[in-house]
């Protein structure tokens, strides 16, 4: 990544207001993949005047810019996350709703080398793989 979150918005000419700055530096902080109202919960936390639907424009006119990516992972809630992280794919736990990110180089040849075969030149994907855990196996007494 070659710059923060609040660098890029700087660099757009973004006027950054308070609340804008605010919600910039929670998202900068993430570590997970947040949705509007745990940003919102965040935000709030450092600032009580923040609205819900201050973040909710905030983080649609981050994703207009290209500094975030809405990520959809089959719970009916929008996430986010930085769009220049380093590429990772997403593993989602439907029972939990955990995300797992991963990087497997086997899986990045792999779809090299479909795209060649039918005659493309792979410019970058998504994987996300939506499991439940596996029950682990009872040990014998």
């Amino acid at each position: 990544m070659t710059a923060t979150i609040l660098q890029r918005c700087e660099a757009q000419g973004l006027r950054l207001t308070a609340p804008r700055r605010i919600v910039a530096e929670v998202l900068e902080e993430a570590s997970d993949h947040p949705d509007v109202e745990t940003i919102h919960a965040r935000a709030a936390a450092r600032d009580a005047s923040i609205s819900l639907a201050t973040v909710y424009r905030t983080v649609n006119l981050f994703e207009e810019l290209g500094i975030l990516e809405r990520r959809e992972f089959g719970d009916g809630r929008a996430r986010w996350e930085d769009a220049e992280r380093d590429h990772h794919d997403h593993l989602i736990d439907v029972q939990t709703g955990e995300v797992i990110e991963f990087v497997d180089p086997e899986i990045e040849a792999l779809q090299e080398k479909i795209a060649a075969r039918l005659g493309f030149e792979l410019k970058g994907h998504r994987l996300e793989l939506f499991a439940v855990r596996r029950r682990r196996p009872e040990t014998e007494s």
